[in-house]
């Protein structure tokens, strides 16, 4: 289980989309939704037997719904006992967390003080301010499909995803 945060909310949700297509069958959980079936459901109502465990191989989201930390550290905790990979997009205290930066070019890019984090090249970007790995760039067309909800069958961003999940991020 990894959480991913981001300052900027898309690229939250996109990283996290891409760090669970990168093994191939994961539940998202994505903190900042209240659409649909949320945490808050599977706490009140209790989850359905979908929500344990992968009923096929790819991705299934759910939203935080506003559940607080506690709350969400025990279901998700829960959840990813059964599940092969959980990703949550959103920052949970106790859950380890990888920090998604835009690489912005010259002054623009970030000042992180040496923390750890995975990078996203824009046009003109250079070399990171921080440790940690840089992504591929992020094509329209890829983009395009991850926020359509297809997933393609091969690609060079998401592979760069897998080593991820064995780095020390705790």
């Amino acid at each position: 289980m990894l959480a991913i945060d981001s300052a900027d909310p898309l690229l939250r949700l996109v990283g996290a989309v891409g760090l669970g297509a990168s093994v191939g069958t994961a539940l998202v959980v994505d903190m900042a939704s209240t659409r649909g079936r949320t945490l808050v459901d599977l706490v009140t109502d209790g989850p359905t037997a979908y929500e344990l465990s992968p009923g096929r191989a790819g991705l299934a989201f759910i939203g935080g719904g506003g559940l607080d930390s506690a709350g969400t550290e025990e279901v998700v905790g829960q959840l990813a006992r059964r599940w092969p990979a959980v990703v949550v997009a959103g920052e949970v205290a106790s859950f380890p967390a990888v920090r998604f930066n835009l690489l912005y070019p010259g002054r623009l890019a970030p000042v992180v003080a040496g923390l750890p984090g995975v990078w996203q090249p824009v046009e003109g970007s250079g070399d990171p301010p921080g440790p940690g790995p840089v992504m591929p760039r992020l094509r329209r067309s890829l983009l395009t499909k991850l926020l359509n909800g297809h997933l393609p069958r091969r690609s060079a961003w998401i592979d760069a995803w897998h080593p991820i999940w064995e780095m020390p991020w705790a």
